[in-house]
Order: structure tokens, then sequence, then C-alpha cells
């Protein structure tokens, strides 16, 4: 892969040279890798709430949304999960665990503080309608950033034989950063798919995207993952 190619991406337009040249020897092919499963990350109705606009203008009333970056990966997400889908590739989603009486006070997936003013609603954490879970997906409920931390789900990727993660969700910075670094960290090949993630400000975003590509992931076009879907070589993986 050549280096402009591997730089295509969403940084290119805050990401100086001499960065660049720094991260230079991380450069690599790219690629889905073998028996994946998909993980998606916090794709719950809170991070949707106030509608398509931008985020900072939802502080005061839904500090939790990401706006009009969550709205727009809406689409290429529906992609996603259509192709996972028929490829017959596992699908995993995670949310945060409210539940009363589940964890001691102060832990949380950051360390923001949470403003007691702001109106919660009972569906808050429940997964956003257009990627409703089906029938032989698994939802799981964290209680920190990473999908990995304090959960089930490396023994649920070892009774599948997943190999590899197909990652997508929110937040970039957050808990889709702690889990693609906990998922490299257990071994599994990361693919983490652009246009399906998302955080509440575009800087930040850019900024995370370019580190994890370079350390921990394979930072993908939404489109390169479908055509692997697509091909005979992962059905045949799912298939197996």
């Amino acid at each position: 892969m050549t280096p402009d190619r591997f730089e295509d991406h969403a940084w290119a337009d805050v990401i100086p040279a001499d960065l660049v040249k720094l991260y230079a020897p991380y450069q690599r092919e790219t690629f889905v890798g073998p028996r994946p499963a998909l993980v998606l990350i916090d794709l719950y109705n809170l991070a949707y709430r106030g509608g398509p606009v931008a985020p900072v203008s939802l502080v005061d009333q839904y500090p939790s949304s990401c706006g009009i970056y969550a709205h727009k990966a809406i689409e290429p997400t529906k992609k996603l999960i259509a192709a996972v889908r028929s490829a017959g590739i596992p699908i995993f989603y995670c949310t945060s665990d409210n539940r009363p009486m589940a964890a001691p006070q102060g832990v949380g997936a950051t360390r923001r503080k949470k403003p007691s003013a702001v109106q919660r609603f009972a569906d808050d954490y429940e997964i956003w309608a257009d990627f409703a879970p089906q029938e032989g997906d698994v939802v799981i409920r964290k209680q920190r950033a990473s999908i990995f931390q304090g959960t089930p789900l490396i023994s649920h990727l070892n009774l599948l034989g997943v190999q590899s993660l197909i990652v997508c969700g929110e937040s970039t910075s957050g808990c889709v950063r702690s889990s693609c670094v906990d998922g490299y960290s257990n071994g599994l090949h990361v693919s983490l798919v652009e246009e399906c993630t998302y955080d509440r400000h575009e800087l930040v975003h850019k900024m995370n995207l370019f580190d994890l590509h370079h350390k921990y992931a394979d930072v993908m076009h939404v489109e390169e993952v479908i055509a692997h879907l697509d091909g005979t070589g992962a059905r045949k993986v799912a298939a197996e």
C-alpha cells in the first residue's frame, strides 16, 4: 500500500506533514481479518438526541449527543450491518449498564461530570431503532469505556472462533478507542469503519482515527469493508 493511500482518510486536512512522517513506520497493508465479528459501540438513543445539528448547540440539554455526526453515520452504518448480516457474521452490540445497584457510586465510562439538571429518559441507552438488534445478535451492557472491560465478550468470541473485529460506533475518542485498543491487546485484528464512527467534535474524531489507524486498528472506508464481505472468501470464512 502506498503512503498516499494509507493516509487517504478523514484526518488529511488536520494532520501536519511532520506528524505523518513521524508515524511513517506504521504504514502497512490494511484489511478485514479472518473470521470477523461486527462490534457496534454505543449506538444508543442518547447519542442522537436533539437531531442532526452541531453538538455544541445541544450541550446544555443533551450533553452526550453527537448531533449531526451521529445522524450522518446512520445510512453508512445501516449498509454495513446489512452486509454483515448477508455474510452471516456474528454481531455484538454494547450499551451502558445503568441498572440500579449494578456498580459502586462513581463508576462510569469516563471522568466527565454528569449534570444533575439534564433530563433523562428511560430509553436513553436503548439501541437506536435503525440498528435494532435481531435474533442471534448479542447485546452487552458495560460499565466502563471498553466493551471488553468486565464483560463476557472474550468468552463469546472464543466460543464462536472469532479472530478479528469490525468496529464502529461512538465515540471515537472514548469507548471506540478503548475497545479497539483492548481488541488489539487481546490478539484480535481490528478494522475500524471510518464513515460509521463518530465523536462530538470533528477534530477529536480525526485525531483519534489517525492515531488508532497507525497503532492499533486498520481504519477502512465502509465500501472497502462491504466489498470484502460481499466476496466469496468472507462468506466461506463465516460458514466454516
